[in-house]
């Protein structure tokens, strides 16, 4: 049986290019060349296409969605609470508002530029939530040319291109951090951080350097994927030098709970021998046995301070990049000055 309608599929299909460069193409938005463009209406045209009028009436009507698309490893988006705080603070507030969280997972940056093409073509979110922002990420471009999809960023507002940004401020963290673990006497220090492309670790990687510096301090820094077990092999590598670090600083909490387990089979003493210290607080640093110091950051009010980001932007408001109130530090038994 012939088909009775020509599909946007069929089109691009014809065409040799995407379902969203003809969707902007069809729909006269920006996002693809000129000569794309004319290659679209003219085979469009060939093969008979009509718009569907009832879909057409809807395509600028909310769909009461936000949009995030995460590229994590799945090995440590299993086991990392951070990401699941966030969301459980976007989705209590956005439902306030009747909104829902659209969660696509995407296995490379290609795979999330598709979906993210794809959005703001077809107009399948009212906005978006952009995390883990790289230095030159190509996702900054693709919005900055299409400033009618609301998008808020996770990251410092130096690298957010002029976008709105929600940030942490990573400087002054990074000196807390090594300011602390001087003051309780370490003289080597070292850390354990997430993967070097990502802009927060660029710029906690630089304050690092920084302070150490002007502290006059040893320090050494191993990146890695956030996962557990990366973090036990640089914890490994680091203890076995002939001068081992005495207080090291993990990125997350997972490499510094696994950090614990790992100190302890080496015969290590923590924090008598070794201090230990996570970036981001959490129930398993709570639980952990020693108990383990780190900045408390309240991750599910981070989230609801971003869908109220994104709601205002929906509904028109001149929403401003701002920073996340400064973290604390909650000392607990992992951490303190060397003993003999």
């Amino acid at each position: 049986m012939l088909k009775s309608k020509v599909t946007i599929s069929d089109v691009a299909k014809a065409a040799g290019v995407s379902s969203s460069a003809v969707s902007y193409a069809l729909n006269d938005k920006p996002g693809v060349s000129a000569a794309t463009r004319d290659k679209v209406l003219k085979v469009a045209d060939k093969m008979g296409w009509r718009p569907n009028m009832a879909a057409k009436s809807l395509s600028n009507a909310s769909v009461q969605s936000i949009g995030m698309v995460m590229t994590y490893d799945t090995q440590v988006l299993s086991v990392e609470t951070y990401t699941m705080e966030l969301i459980a603070g976007l989705t209590s507030e956005l439902e306030k508002e009747g909104y829902s969280l659209t969660i696509r997972y995407a296995s490379n940056q290609q795979a999330e530029m598709d979906v993210l093409r794809d959005w703001i073509a077809t107009g399948g979110v009212d906005g978006v939530l952009l995390t883990n922002i790289e230095l030159g990420d190509p996702r900054v471009e693709l919005f900055s040319e299409h400033p009618e999809m609301p998008v808020l960023l996770l990251c410092d507002s130096s690298v957010a291109g002029g976008l709105t940004a929600l940030s942490d401020d990573e400087q002054s963290t990074a000196h807390l951090l090594v300011d602390y673990c001087h003051e309780l006497g370490h003289q080597r220090i070292a850390r354990i951080a997430g993967p070097e492309e990502l802009s927060h670790t660029f710029i906690r990687d630089n304050a690092f350097m920084e302070e150490t510096a002007e502290l006059d301090l040893q320090y050494s820094c191993f990146h890695t994927d956030y996962s557990p077990e990366s973090g036990r092999k640089c914890t490994e590598r680091l203890l076995s030098l002939p001068k081992p670090p005495t207080a090291i600083i993990y990125d997350n909490d997972v490499m510094a709970v696994s950090a614990v387990r790992t100190a302890k089979k080496l015969g290590i003493s923590v924090p008598d021998q070794l201090s230990i210290i996570a970036w981001d607080d959490s129930f398993l640093c709570q639980v952990n046995m020693p108990s383990i110091t780190a900045l408390s950051r309240d991750v599910v009010a981070r989230g609801r301070a971003c869908a109220r980001m994104l709601l205002g932007m929906i509904d028109g408001q001149d929403v401003k990049s701002t920073t996340d109130a400064p973290s604390e530090l909650v000392f607990r038994d992992s951490s303190g000055p060397l003993v003999g």
